[in-house]
Order: C-alpha cells, then sequence, then structure tokens
C-alpha cells in the first residue's frame, strides 16, 4: 500500500471514484447534484496532473486504486486577511470497496505532513452538510468550522 502522485494510467480508476462520490451527492442532494457524471473529464485529469499548483494523490494496494486526494497550496489574497498559505483538499474519495480500513485517516496524516512540508498554517476542505458521515469523519480528525455557507431554498 501507498500513497502517492497519481498517474495518467490512473485516470479511469479516478474516475470511477468521482462517479462514486456524484452518487453519494446526489442521494443527499438531488436538488443540486446529476444522478450522473463526473466533477471532471478525462482531459481535465490529465490537465490537473500537469499542473504545477494542484497535486493529485492516489492510494494503492495490491496494483489497485482505492482512494484519491486532490489538493492545492492557496494563499491568501486578502488587505484584510493575514497571508497564510493553507493546503486546501478540493477532494478526497475512499472507494465504497475499502471504507473502514484507515484509508481516510492516512489520507489526512498525509496531507498534513504534506503541508507542513511546504510551510502551511493549516488545511482546509469544503464538505457537504448534508454528508453525515463525512462530518463525523472530519470532525474525528480534529478539523472544526472554519465559516459556514448558508442558503435558502427559494
Amino acid at each position: 500500500m501507498s500513497i502517492r502522485l497519481a498517474k495518467p494510467n490512473d485516470i479511469p480508476a479516478i474516475l470511477n471514484l468521482l462517479e462514486e462520490i456524484l452518487a453519494v451527492h446526489h442521494k443527499g442532494r438531488p436538488d443540486i447534484f446529476k444522478a450522473s457524471g463526473s466533477k471532471y473529464s478525462q482531459e481535465q485529469l490529465a490537465e490537473i496532473l500537469e499542473d504545477p499548483k494542484q497535486f493529485l494523490f492516489v492510494y494503492e494496494q495490491d496494483n489497485q486504486i482505492l482512494g484519491h486526494l486532490f489538493c492545492q497550496i492557496q494563499e491568501a489574497q486578502s488587505s484584510v486577511l493575514n497571508p497564510i498559505k493553507t493546503l486546501f483538499i478540493d477532494d478526497l474519495c475512499v472507494s465504497h470497496t475499502a471504507r473502514g480500513q484507515g484509508i481516510g485517516e492516512k489520507f489526512i496524516a498525509f496531507a498534513k505532513a504534506y503541508a507542513k512540508e511546504h510551510g502551511c498554517y493549516n488545511l482546509t476542505l469544503d464538505v457537504w452538510a448534508d454528508n453525515d458521515g463525512a462530518v463525523r469523519f472530519y470532525e474525528r480528525l480534529g478539523f472544526q468550522p472554519q465559516k459556514m455557507r448558508m442558503e435558502e431554498i427559494l
């Protein structure tokens, strides 16, 4: 088992994981999320792999991709915010076939170490409020709300 940078030949497995994530989001918010599709196309994933500002890691075990972690290093660009460097987790997925094996915790530990190594102040991510399992997972690992986006459906 290992966490490593994704390669072009990992793209089909990553696309499958993105479909799994979409199904979870569609179940929770069918008013927002489509029933099928992908957050990224094969071409967009290939571009991400080449982008020096984005990092796409996979968790591989026995030559099988069981999860992915999309990250970006961001720096606050505001006259009112302190200039801090953040590692933003854009997407984290563990295959439904591999959940409960500690892979998500390994990804978060990896992301924390990566962020520290790159001089980041914090680690951030977005999580949909209806995704109770993900919210509990992140809270259990020490994440706390930083800000909230609220809505009123019209």
